[in-house]
């Protein structure tokens, strides 16, 4: 293991987020520390990690739905899911399942926490303010080295990182749930982030496994989630006007946009549906322009349009939480063969 020479990766916050974190980075061999301000959800975060290594291999059990490690796995423990990944060729890494829990620990002081930390991941909940106030706090730690990041999905670099004495030092790394299954990070820098923190972080996402991007300038939203939010409006206006059923609307992505999508991209596609770019716009520019220009504005998310929907919803998966969770292991199954057909086929 390499992680003594490289110095261990900080986990501020042990929800959700910051145990798939913890997973991603132990899969790369770092020494992982779990801290959180309540010291109960760190026992929480290391007993859903480490639980079933005190039973027989193979037991099922079903978690709340903030214990899963890899996104929403709430009905599987973590031996197990990782059992099945190391089973199936999938588990990240090169260490073993027993290795990769062993490197994780929880460390209920920020301030010895933080020593020897190379990356200190915080993933504490949406909240601008609270977020200012776990950096401020970090800020005045850590050394000139430690990289400070952030797993907000929309919370802006200058917000975020605004005053302190280390913003050089500071990036938003983005996940996407599930992590695990999904590797895209998206790194947005603060405007006065330095470029070697940006490709140091880039480089560590890449040795967990993961792909990351590089947003140029922050932005809300910032790429995944603007690309997402589109879709999403279009999709809610056709079904709020009658035009499609919503699940109808799905499968026009499950089984049409989304095969497609899952090797290339939008650009990339229309580079390939003609000779070439440039050919591409010639033919069908005018028309893509007529249809956007058909665009209504941005939909209020109607009660009555989120009941339609929530109704066709229920038929294919009811509501509860059995059955979420069912449909969501089931959804990271799938996830997980796919990612290890993208690795057969394509390299990244």
């Amino acid at each position: 293991m390499e992680s003594s020479a490289a110095g261990c990766v900080v986990i501020v916050g042990s929800g959700v987020i910051g145990r798939s974190w913890a997973m991603l980075f132990a899969s790369g061999g770092f020494q992982v520390k779990l801290y959180d301000i309540e010291q109960q959800q760190i026992r929480n975060a290391l007993e859903s990690i480490r639980w079933a290594s005190r039973r027989a291999p193979g037991g099922t059990e079903v978690g709340s739905s903030d214990s899963p490690p890899f996104g929403l796995l709430s009905s599987w423990d973590y031996r197990k899911e990782m059992k099945l990944l190391e089973q199936a060729g999938s588990l990240k890494g090169s260490l073993s399942v027993e290795e990769q829990l062993s490197l994780i620990s929880g460390c209920p002081n920020i301030q010895e926490a933080v020593e020897g930390a190379m990356h200190i991941q915080e993933c504490v909940p949406e909240d601008l303010e609270l977020k200012k106030k776990i950096f401020a706090q970090l800020d005045s730690i850590i050394d000139d080295q430690v990289i400070l990041s952030s797993s907000t999905s929309c919370l802006m670099p200058s917000k975020l990182f605004a005053g302190l004495v280390h913003v050089k030092q500071c990036i938003v790394a983005h996940p996407v749930n599930p992590p695990y299954y999904i590797p895209l990070v998206e790194l947005v820098p603060h405007p006065e982030t330095a470029p070697t923190t940006v490709d140091r972080t880039h480089a560590l996402m890449k040795k967990i496994g993961q792909c990351p991007m590089r947003v140029q300038k922050e932005v809300a939203g910032f790429v995944l989630n603007r690309l997402q939010y589109a879709i999403i409006s279009e999709a809610w206006r056709l079904v709020e006007e009658g035009i499609v059923s919503p699940s109808d609307l799905d499968l026009v992505m499950s089984e049409g946009l989304g095969m497609r999508y899952a090797f290339i991209g939008p650009l990339e596609t229309m580079h390939l549906n003609a000779e070439g770019m440039l050919s591409y716009c010639d033919r069908y520019s005018e028309g893509m322009k007529h249809v956007l220009k058909t665009f209504g504005p941005i939909p209020e998310f109607s009660r009555a349009t989120a009941e339609k929907v929530n109704q066709d919803m229920c038929m294919k998966v009811p509501g509860d939480p059995e059955h979420l969770a069912a449909r969501r292991q089931w959804r990271d199954e799938c996830l997980m063969r796919l990612a290890k057909l993208k690795s057969q086929v394509q390299p990244r």
